[in-house]
């Protein structure tokens, strides 16, 4: 049954049939022909408890954040800024590119927005300076990753809302995690530069003066992650009232630079629009999809079957990495997310791993998924961007930055205090 079910998943995926409506028609065929439940007793439910959630609201309003950013011109500003700052380095823009992924994803809280605000502003670069483009566009579908990592994260919400993990902490823990895979990715454009400097391609002249200059520009994403975590912190604003709140002062920051225009607002609310759709319905899927794996037992064999190995700790976690790459190669994130969750996070608790830690270590593996084909996400955006080039050069630029992502896991898992430390230091606890 459960190999019926992911050929079937497969199958439907390789002929590009939408991720939402593929998981609505495996449940449907699951509950004809395995289920004794009538589907009517439970759609309706199903679809209320899938949407009205509280929480949720957060996620369109991080959406709207990332859109008002991008449409306003902020973003561009942030990027030359940044560029400033860090084109001295050997790869020079490349460091850019993964500097100004990090800032906007503590505004975004998305990594598809990340990709595509930095990659829209970056892209004409390439050939501007002579970059290795394989590369380049690797650091900005791997940049753009760092978007559900850094907070605030969309990623975040969803999985405590499934877990009831307090999302606070789930902040506070991927804080640290998110610079140092900032520092493991700006690593990596270091090494091929210093082995292959012609990967660099030409130095970007910049002076102190400008750099100082630059500063100012770097004023609007700091001061909209300091009202969007700081009020969390400060204990003003729950997140989904501190996404409201970073909306807000977007709109501000958009009216100063007297770029908030109704041409403007009405392509800001098109993208929210077209981008919360998309996540809404891939959430009602996939939470009817679980409910019928649940009532058949799938769920239960699953979780019976990886415990009854007898790995140990260390040993079921490797397996449970190994099983997410494979996944991610085949199914898109928040799907991936929210149909693994309900077996595997009683595995994870049982053999003794923290609850927040694992959400940090599944967000890090969701964002490998994101830049391993066929069906990395963030592959995809960054294509979208060119004019010409095959997608392979994307995934060959992207590859090595997996790496980095899997070294930062085994770091976590001998050191989970990475992790774990920041949150018990700021909100108490063990």
């Amino acid at each position: 049954m459960l190999g019926t079910a992911l050929l079937l998943l497969i199958a439907l995926l390789a002929v590009s049939v939408p991720v939402a409506a593929v998981m609505g028609v495996l449940g449907l065929a699951l509950n004809q022909f395995f289920s004794s439940i009538p589907l009517y007793l439970a759609m309706g439910d199903i679809v209320w408890n899938a949407s009205s959630e509280y929480i949720l609201i957060a996620i369109p309003m991080f959406v709207m954040l990332g859109e008002i950013l991008l449409r306003s011109g902020i973003a561009h500003r942030v990027y030359a800024a940044i560029a400033t700052w860090l084109s001295w380095l050997p790869g020079g823009l490349m460091h850019a590119n993964i500097g100004t992924c990090a800032m906007f994803a503590a505004t975004s809280g998305s990594s598809v927005a990340t990709a595509a605000t930095v990659g829209v502003v970056a892209l004409p670069q390439v050939k501007i300076r002579g970059y290795d483009e394989p590369l380049f566009l690797g650091t900005l579908a791997a940049g753009g990753t760092l978007g559900i990592l850094i907070p605030p994260s969309i990623n975040f919400i969803l999985y405590g809302l499934l877990t009831q993990t307090s999302v606070p902490r789930l902040y506070l823990a991927g804080m640290i995690p998110g610079l140092l895979l900032t520092a493991f990715f700006m690593a990596i454009v270091l090494i091929y530069c210093l082995v292959s400097p012609a990967k660099g391609g030409t130095p970007v002249e910049s002076s102190w003066r400008d750099r100082l200059r630059s500063l100012k520009d770097l004023v609007a994403p700091l001061f909209i992650f300091g009202v969007v975590v700081g009020s969390i912190y400060a204990g003003w604003a729950t997140p989904t009232e501190a996404a409201s709140m970073g909306v807000f002062a977007a709109l501000v920051l958009a009216a100063w630079e007297r770029a908030l225009s109704w041409p403007m607002m009405k392509a800001v609310f098109e993208g929210t629009m077209r981008t919360t759709a998309m996540i809404m319905l891939i959430i009602i899927a996939a939470q009817f999809l679980n409910f019928v794996l649940a009532n058949i037992g799938v769920t239960d064999g699953v979780a019976k079957a990886i415990e009854a190995l007898g790995l140990g700790k260390f040993g079921t976690m490797l397996l449970l990495i190994v099983f997410y790459l494979i996944l991610g190669c085949f199914m898109e994130t928040i799907s991936m997310m929210i149909l693994t969750t309900p077996f595997v996070f009683p595995i994870v608790v049982g053999l003794g791993w923290d609850p927040i830690w694992w959400g940090i270590v599944l967000t890090i593996l969701i964002e490998a998924a994101l830049v391993t084909p066929p069906v990395g996400l963030n592959l995809y955006v960054v294509q979208s961007l060119r004019t010409t080039g095959a997608i392979a050069d994307v995934i060959r630029g992207a590859l090595p930055f997996v790496g980095a992502m899997l070294a930062l896991i085994l770091l976590l898992m001998a050191f989970p205090d990475i992790a774990l430390g920041l949150p018990r230091w700021v909100m108490g606890g063990s």
